[in-house]
């Protein structure tokens, strides 16, 4: 990988909507031991005040970015030129996840809320056209789509999994005494259709069997214990059949979900991360990305000095975490909450040469991060000084982003 340069910025500041244009950067050389660290001239202003940025998803064709704010809003963009398309506004509190629908209908994006609610938009129009509501006082943290049939919906509802028959938006069961706490992932998964992973803050991974009759007794598979809060959870593996997790505090670990073991745990993963740079100590981690044609891990770990770092991931045997292949340094002023990525980690559109993707965080900014492929730039980026220990202390304190 190249390492990237932030050459684009949204924003999301008191203004009015427009377009992306490409910043100006100014490359200054702090020594001839060091990175070459980048600052941004300019800045587009939207008219978001001063919102987080939650979640970035992309639609399957690229055509949208769909970017969800702290105003319980949904914006739409385009992913190549940065153009705004419009929003979508409904939820009367947070938003915690947001994704857009599978090929048979490429146009709609559900939501789930605090606000008991799983929205779905038709994203031409702007409008709402459904909603399942999991009743009053009820928050939901996330929700997929599959089964055998692809008919089911499932959520994470407090310390419950509920499933709807999505084309009916009837419910046809709830999970009550798998989990003790707040379920904040569900996951039908890919290749595997009919099972579900749900991961809790109670530490636990739970496997589900979502054919015939859903319940508690008949249809829970295993039990993987964590340990500890669990914030994230993906799945790698030529057929899906590992799983990553990452932790509220900062831990990371890898799982063969089928037999119920642990592949690899780094629970001192940020100091791993810390160790393979020269710059600030990694003080939490934003997602993991998983590369199913390479068979390849990075783990995204940030620095309360706006900096991004794609980790490498070696998880097998007793597993590492090598140094970082991309930095993402100059964009942001505050703690990155989502990672989009294209062209250069995953299958993304064609029609975007030289974009590595996109970031949001707490700052409210948007940024967009360009490789110039025809420079010399981007290349002299890649220094010994970022893949050898510095001999500079790191800070010993560590923060909770959230």
């Amino acid at each position: 990988l190249d390492l990237l340069l932030p050459l684009m910025l949204v924003s999301l500041c008191s203004g009015r909507e427009t377009e992306m244009e490409a910043t100006e950067m100014d490359m200054e050389e702090l020594n001839s031991n060091s990175l070459k660290r980048f600052g941004l001239r300019n800045t587009i202003q939207t008219n978001f005040g001063d919102d987080y940025v939650f979640q970035i998803v992309p639609k399957d064709d690229w055509t949208f970015m769909a970017v969800s704010l702290s105003t319980n809003a949904v914006k739409l963009y385009s992913p190549v030129t940065g153009q705004f398309f419009g929003e979508c506004k409904g939820h009367s509190a947070t938003i915690n996840h947001i994704s857009f629908s599978g090929p048979s209908t490429p146009h709609v994006l559900h939501s789930c809320s605090s606000d008991g609610t799983i929205r779905a938009w038709d994203t031409r129009s702007l409008q709402q056209v459904s909603c399942v509501s999991a009743g009053p006082s009820q928050e939901i943290f996330s929700f997929s789509f599959g089964g055998l049939g692809d008919n089911l919906l499932a959520a994470g509802i407090k310390s419950q999994v509920f499933f709807w028959d999505w084309r009916t938006k009837k419910q046809v069961a709830c999970l009550e005494e798998s989990h003790m706490d707040d379920v904040t992932q569900v996951h039908f998964i890919p290749d595997h259709r009919n099972k579900l992973v749900s991961a809790s803050v109670d530490g636990l991974m739970c496997i589900f069997d979502t054919g015939g009759d859903i319940n508690d007794d008949d249809h829970l598979d295993s039990v993987i214990n964590v340990g500890t809060s669990i914030g994230k959870v993906g799945f790698l593996g030529e057929t899906n059949q590992k799983l990553w997790c990452l932790t509220h505090i900062e831990t990371l670990s890898v799982w063969d979900w089928k037999d119920a073991t642990l592949e690899t745990n780094f629970e001192d993963a940020r100091s791993l991360a810390s160790d393979s740079w020269t710059l600030d100590h990694v003080d939490y981690f934003v997602d993991c990305h998983y590369s199913r044609e390479d068979d390849r891990l990075w783990v995204i770990g940030g620095t309360n000095g706006c900096t991004l770092g794609y980790f490498p991931v070696n998880y097998e045997g007793k597993g590492a975490i090598g140094s970082p292949e991309a930095v993402l340094q100059g964009g942001h002023t505050g703690i990155v909450r989502s990672v989009l990525p294209m062209s250069s980690m995953r299958g993304g559109p064609t029609q975007s040469p030289g974009i590595f993707g996109w970031t949001g965080g707490e700052d409210g900014l948007l940024c967009c991060w360009l490789s110039d492929e025809s420079s010399d730039i981007s290349r002299s980026w890649i220094s010994s000084a970022l893949v050898v220990k510095s001999p500079k202390t790191h800070r010993k304190s560590r923060h909770h982003p959230y």
